[in-house]
């Protein structure tokens, strides 16, 4: 089972603790990560794109010229595809991107994530995470102690009002509950930070 240091808020180690090994210590599953990411990203895409088709585009409900004896084409609407200002042909309408991967293969792809963490030593784990008040000068002093440099996720067992406040101005700082981790998050920031609570919750929904 993988073993990490306990540490406390002020980065001091306290003690170690053992992850689950089904949950921390797979082998990262590098295709099921892609997908993954890629049902994410795809669920945050707005799909409000849209073009007029011909019966849309105002005017052109007068046949320009007669059927015969111009010597013309013959042509029913200024609003045909062909003409400038026209309808678009099979042209991009509203739609929902999303779709859903099957449920082991979205534990698996989050599974690979935390363990991925493991690997590449990118984890910490704190005994407790706690604010008497929101205070943003409290919670850098924390990233401080613990090395913190670039972009870190913070999970906390349960919503902490406090610990989100404190954290919402940091650039590249991130705090969700354990029942909200996902693989877009863990794989977008350098530093996975958990308290001990999210990590046993982790553990209970995963393993």
């Amino acid at each position: 089972m993988p073993k990490v240091a306990l540490l406390n808020q002020t980065g001091s180690q306290v003690g170690d603790i053992e992850l689950n090994d089904s949950v921390f210590g797979i082998e990262p599953n590098q295709h099921v990560l892609f997908e993954a990411i890629v049902m994410q990203r795809a669920s945050l895409r707005q799909g409000t794109h849209k073009t007029k088709i011909r019966s849309e585009v105002r005017g052109g409900g007068r046949k320009p010229w007669r059927q015969k004896g111009t010597g013309r084409a013959r042509q029913g609407s200024i609003r045909s595809p062909q003409w400038r200002g026209g309808g678009t042909v099979f042209g991009p309408t509203p739609r929902s991107y999303a779709y859903k991967l099957p449920k082991k293969v979205r534990r698996l792809a989050i599974k690979s994530a935390l363990s991925s963490k493991v690997l590449e030593e990118n984890i910490l784990v704190l005994d407790l995470l706690t604010f008497d008040a929101p205070k943003t000068k409290e919670f850098k002093t924390v990233l401080n102690g613990l090395s913190v440099e670039k972009k870190a996720l913070i999970v906390t067992a349960d919503l902490d009002e406090n610990v989100a406040l404190s954290a919402r101005n940091i650039p590249g700082v991130t705090v969700v509950t354990a029942d909200g981790i996902n693989v877009l998050d863990v794989v977008n920031h350098e530093k996975l930070i958990m308290t001990k609570a999210a990590v046993e919750k982790v553990e209970e929904v995963l393993a």
